[in-house]
């Protein structure tokens, strides 16, 4: 399931054959195709076929090419439109220096205007930048607001470009020009990207994937571009179509019918989802912001009984690891991890993991280590901060300042009962990441740093 944010199927080079590319789009798996206007009267168009196809979305708004003609009038016309119910954004609008076809104040200006409109009508923003990154980011820092929200489209920007724009809270989308031959220093910008903050998109009839240069692009070949970025970001396919699928549900207000989930795949990996209870209140987690991970619904209704994860785990062989994670502390429900750890070996040959923040010990009023030996194979121990007081300051356990002292001892059991330990640490600002390594292998465990707001 894929959604290409970003194509032009009203131009004319689709006009012989636009149904067939609306239906190989969908037999390629693409299930919402978002038709971004870059006149006033390709946003008329973009809406007209928005109403003739269902998986069709439009967008209204004038490129920086033609800024010198968006005047007062353009605005309240395309204000009408846009209150169709399949408009979801204004766009593609911005800023292009490359080509120049608009005096440069004459596209600040028009730029504004439509920052002013997506405002008004609640809209995000589709925004092209080309050779004046800059200047873009100085408009939108300028007249930022909270509900202001967009993405930056077809990126070729620098690093710290992609890093302000995602500051802003901006999303990022690249085109399969990320699959050309020469954008490896594309490619090493991309890998930087948070999934949770990336967007996929064809610009059809434009830039088509390496595989087909030198025809048309259209929707049905944003399956090159899942495959690259898989590659890139070390995910499925399964995943990166997932995760971006949700980024653009939520961005353009589309449908959201994400159940929440107990079990759930991420890579090769199964993860069980048993409680959203936890016992730290870390500034930086992830359930502060959303409820998804990796484009998954973690958020229970209600805690899952041992026999619902159980049944929610299908054909545990195939996967390289089953892990107790989700969206809380796993050992709340100690008996929960033993009884499903115990059913799952008991079927074979499984690798079993738990995802901890090392309060099991004080959770249970006893050492645990000896009681998960034979069921568990690996813990994967948030330590986080290189000192207790660091530790208290970030996370907040609700055992007070001595905790930190508790988790290190939980390491250390689970290694003398034979249970592999990896020891995480976060980018914390303060934090000694060279002494959180050392302090690792001193307790007998691997180290692995990760990286601030990146989950899953």
């Amino acid at each position: 399931m894929l959604i290409d944010t970003h194509c032009h199927i009203d131009f004319k080079d689709f006009d012989h054959d636009r149904d067939d590319v609306i239906n190989r789009a969908l037999k390629a798996g693409v299930t919402k195709i978002i038709n971004v206007a870059s006149s006033i009267e390709g946003s008329h168009r973009a809406v007209e076929l928005a109403n003739r196809y269902d998986m069709v979305y439009a967008t209204v708004g004038v490129h920086p090419h033609d800024a010198k003609s968006v005047t007062d009038s353009v605005i309240s016309e395309l204000k009408s439109l846009a209150k169709d119910k399949k408009v979801v954004a204004i766009g593609e609008v911005g800023l292009d220096y490359y080509r120049n076809l608009s005096p440069k104040e004459d596209q600040a200006s028009a730029f504004k205007k439509f920052i002013y409109l997506a405002l008004d009508l609640d809209l995000p923003l589709i925004i092209h930048a080309r050779e004046a990154d800059r200047d873009a980011l100085n408009i939108l820092k300028t007249e930022k607001r909270e509900a202001l929200r967009g993405v930056i489209h077809c990126f070729s920007g620098t690093a710290d470009f992609m890093k302000e724009c995602l500051d802003i809270g901006f999303f990022i989308s690249f085109t399969a020009n990320i699959t050309f031959k020469k954008a490896d220093g594309l490619r090493i910008v991309a890998r930087d990207i948070p999934p949770e903050r990336l967007l996929l998109e064809t610009d059809a009839p434009f830039l088509a994937p390496q595989a087909m240069r030198g025809s048309r692009n259209e929707p049905a070949y944003m399956t090159h571009l899942a495959g690259e970025w898989s590659r890139l970001l070390d995910l499925s396919k399964d995943d990166v179509a997932r995760i971006t699928t949700h980024n653009a549900n939520s961005l353009f207000k589309l449908k959201l019918d994400e159940a929440s989930k107990i079990a759930y795949e991420i890579r090769d990996s199964l993860y069980l989802n048993i409680t959203n209870r936890c016992t730290n209140a870390c500034y930086f987690c992830v359930r502060n912001r959303t409820s998804f991970v990796k484009g998954h619904n973690l958020r229970l209704d209600e805690e899952p009984s041992a026999d619902q994860i159980i049944k929610a785990v299908n054909g545990a062989k195939k996967y390289r690891e089953i892990v107790f994670c989700g969206y809380g502390e796993p050992t709340l429900r100690l008996d929960v991890i033993k009884e499903v750890a115990g059913v799952l070996k008991a079927r074979g040959s499984v690798k079993v993991r738990i995802v901890t923040n090392g309060h099991g010990d004080l959770i249970n009023s006893r050492k645990i280590s000896r009681e998960l030996a034979g069921l568990v194979d690996k813990v994967s121990v948030s330590l986080n901060t290189d000192t207790g007081e660091a530790y208290y300051k970030y996370c907040k356990p609700e055992f007070g300042p001595d905790t930190y002292g508790s988790v290190t001892s939980f390491i250390k059991d689970c290694v003398r009962n034979k249970i592999e330990v990896e020891v995480t640490c976060l980018d914390l600002p303060g934090v000694d990441l060279k002494r959180c390594e050392t302090i690792a292998k001193e307790l007998g465990g691997v180290f692995r740093l990760r990286s601030l707001g990146a989950t899953g």
